[in-house]
């Protein structure tokens, strides 16, 4: 399969600056769309005092303005959106967009942003029995046939309508690294997603997420394997390592020349990860976006 490019838009606009968020991406566009086919946005409420934009109405925005994009999440936050209203909220993009929906979920992790936001924060082992209700959910409102009912360990449904159906339902992307979430994946989605990893860690987690498609009885080939980070490049090392920001480093992020990100990109390909989601950083600096569009997407294997 070729290599799949995707669009992870920050997560907010710069400080008094609202409406240029949007400016940037349009001014980006020409240069990415060859080869990006989905946009990906981070499901958080706040990171202290930076602005913000909430996940799911950035979506709707970006099917509407781009629809020859695809959109997802990177990932949902199980805890924040009812399952049933999350299960209708998707049905009702899926069919607007024409099919260009991705669910992508996790189990949500960030404890500050749930205590500020009035949301209750259980175990871990809680929020991933609530994440497989969710997922049974979800999948079970959008295929089976006039009402609902199921009783999960956390969530249920009774008698629950979701029409129109979407047709096709959205795939479903599970993101993590923990044993429980590479499961579910296995058990629920058609792709699975590690974030801000470098070879060697992803390479590991691709050992034991095989171990557990085993123990759900699927055959590893059929889970897609994706990649979600940033991206900061120049034309030395320094320059990248600067538009990092000391934050994105070789452990979590594409960095350095284009020739060098082209290699470690490459990397992951060789290990069957076909989906490369990237936040670039800089853009819509000129030189930044003709980096990417002329010497490191088109460079890429597949």
């Amino acid at each position: 399969m070729p290599v799949e490019f995707g669009w992870g838009v920050l997560s907010g606009p710069a400080a008094g600056q609202p409406h240029k968020w949007l400016e940037d991406i349009d001014a980006a566009m020409p240069h990415l769309k060859p080869y990006m086919t989905s946009f990906w946005m981070n499901d958080h409420f706040m990171f202290g005092a930076d602005p913000l934009f909430e996940a799911w109405t950035v979506l709707a925005v970006l099917a509407a303005r781009y629809p020859h994009m695809k959109v997802g999440p990177m990932v949902l936050g199980q805890s924040y959106r009812n399952p049933a209203m999350l299960a209708k909220m998707a049905a009702t993009l899926q069919i607007l967009s024409q099919g260009n929906f991705i669910m992508g979920i996790g189990a949500g992790w960030k404890e500050d942003e749930y205590h500020a936001y009035d949301y209750e924060f259980p175990s871990t082992r809680v929020r991933m029995e609530q994440l497989e209700d969710t997922l049974e959910i979800l999948i079970r409102m959008w295929t089976e046939p006039g009402q609902v009912t199921f009783q999960g360990k956390h969530y249920r449904v009774t008698g629950a309508y979701c029409e129109p159906k979407p047709d096709p339902a959205p795939p479903i992307l599970v993101g993590g690294g923990g044993a429980t979430t590479m499961l579910l994946a296995a058990k629920y989605a058609q792709v699975w997603n590690l974030s801000d990893s470098n070879i060697a860690r992803y390479t590991q987690h691709l050992a034991r997420l095989r171990e557990q498609c085993e123990k759900a009885g699927r055959d590893p080939a059929t889970l897609r394997l994706s990649w979600y980070g940033r991206v900061a490049v120049g034309r030395n090392e320094a320059e990248a390592l600067r538009r990092g920001y000391g934050k994105f480093t070789h452990e979590n992020a594409f960095v350095g020349t284009p020739e060098h990100i082209v290699e470690q990109m490459n990397e992951f390909v060789d290990v069957g990860c076909d989906f490369l989601m990237l936040e670039p950083l800089g853009i819509p600096d000129p030189d930044v976006l003709a980096m990417l569009s002329q010497e490191i997407l088109p460079r890429v294997k597949g």
